[in-house]
């Protein structure tokens, strides 16, 4: 997925799997993006930073615009 046009927007992300089997670095991505487990979500502002760490854990989490 492309992030580049949601840079300086607001995204919702929003996550889909459980993540007990994820590595700390994985774990301590989906603490920082606000996810406490699974069907929760944040909505934050994409900075790199944010994205960087959306691309980390992408195979468990959604991402949509906000409005």
């Amino acid at each position: 997925m492309q992030f580049d046009n949601f840079l300086n927007k607001k995204v919702i992300v929003t996550q889909v799997k459980g993540g007990s089997k994820l590595n700390d670095r994985q774990k301590g991505n989906l603490i920082g993006l606000g996810l406490r487990g699974i069907g929760t979500s944040a909505e934050v502002k994409a900075t790199q930073a944010i994205i960087g760490m959306i691309r980390k854990v992408g195979h468990i989490v959604k991402v949509s615009s906000a409005a």
